[in-house]
């Protein structure tokens, strides 16, 4: 079991910058990967960063070259840095933590991103 926590939301103009930050109330080197998540309204959640336990990431294609995902695992800590913002950002952003077993997945209660034009 592990609890994650999301901060840094808000609201930011197109063009701008955000970062969000999840923390883990555990280790979070012992999960196979940790990502974000986003769902804005009226839509499906999705996929935004990936990283694994051995760094590999991987973006949605809305996202490359925008969005940078990291982790501090000394600090239970993922973030998501995020530039050059767009309208269509906008959501709620979700943590999640992937375990080795397809079972163990969490999520944390998610923070807004409203990104204005």
């Amino acid at each position: 079991q592990v609890q994650l926590v999301e901060s840094g939301g808000g609201l930011v103009q197109a063009g701008g910058s955000l970062s969000v930050s999840c923390a883990a109330s555990r280790s979070i080197s012992s999960f196979r990967a940790m990502g974000w998540y986003r769902q804005a309204p009226g839509k499906q959640r999705e996929l935004v960063a990936r990283i694994t336990n051995i760094d590999s990431t991987n973006y949605a294609d809305s996202v490359k070259g925008r969005f940078t995902i990291s982790r501090d695992n000394a600090k239970n800590m993922v973030y998501l840095r995020m530039n050059s913002l767009k309208p269509e950002d906008t959501g709620v952003y979700y943590c999640n933590a992937n375990g080795w077993s397809p079972l163990l997945e969490y999520w944390g209660q998610g923070t807004q991103v409203t990104v204005s034009s």
